[in-house]
């Protein structure tokens, strides 16, 4: 007596292992393996990127407050080629910072001998930097006075372990700079980090806050670099009706 075996009964119980449990398919496995491996390059690259930018950009601290992005870039630009120049801190300060980025190292490295040059009333200070200089997206950017103000308050954080909560981040930088007003912390299930924007009372503590880059927050060396967008309140979701 012959019996038929119907294929996709058989291909279907090819998908249980010995103890009865579900197990994927060969091309699930191909398909999933090629995922994976596809989003750790992104991820290698995206760092490789990350640390090329910093190699190239140099920090300047002790800006004359009348002293503009266009000045400043005019002096670098005699080490190399400048492509994103961006000075933050209070606006109604007498001194201010700034972070230049150059086209390749050879320019950076050359800029760190501009330390001690007399710009406006005051000589600057230039150091390589720990943190690149972050494309912005133009809807982020501030919209009005009040949110520009808020900004020369705000740091931006990234390389935040993913187990730290809300609370030892508001805890971490109050114990250090100060008062914090508002604080968003973000992630996903792609990154193996996390990043957070931190609004303090104060423009002096977010100064303060730029000094913390490279402290441990738990495992991780949290970085930290100026605002250019405010921590916007969120706005409520809408009641169903």
């Amino acid at each position: 007596m012959l019996y038929l075996i119907n294929p996709h009964i058989k291909a279907s119980a090819r998908l249980l292992n010995s103890s009865g449990e579900v197990r994927e398919s060969p091309s699930q496995q191909r398909r999933n393996g090629y995922i994976q491996g596809r989003r750790r390059f992104n991820e290698r690259v995206q760092k490789a990127q990350k640390e090329d930018c910093i190699r190239r950009t140099v920090y300047v601290s002790e800006i004359d407050q009348h002293v503009t992005e266009e000045q400043l870039a005019a002096l670098f630009n005699t080490c190399g080629q400048v492509i994103d120049c961006r000075i933050c801190g209070d606006p109604h300060s007498v001194l201010r910072f700034a972070f230049v980025e150059f086209a390749d190292e050879h320019g950076a490295r050359a800029a760190l001998s501009l330390g001690g040059t007399m710009l406006g009333f005051y000589p600057v200070r230039v150091l390589p930097s720990k943190t690149a200089i972050l494309p912005v997206n133009p809807t982020f950017l501030p919209r009005s006075a009040d949110e520009r103000e808020m900004c020369t308050r705000t740091v931006y954080c990234t390389n935040i372990d993913k187990k730290v909560t809300q609370i030892e981040v508001k805890d971490f930088f109050e114990s250090y700079c100060g008062e914090v007003s508002r604080l968003r912390l973000l992630g996903d299930h792609v990154h193996s980090t996390r990043i957070a924007f931190v609004e303090f009372v104060q423009a002096d503590s977010a100064l303060l806050a730029l000094n913390c880059s490279g402290m441990l927050l738990r495992s991780l060396p949290v970085r930290v670099s100026p605002s250019k967008t405010p921590v916007r309140p969120r706005i409520p979701r809408a009641t169903l009706q």
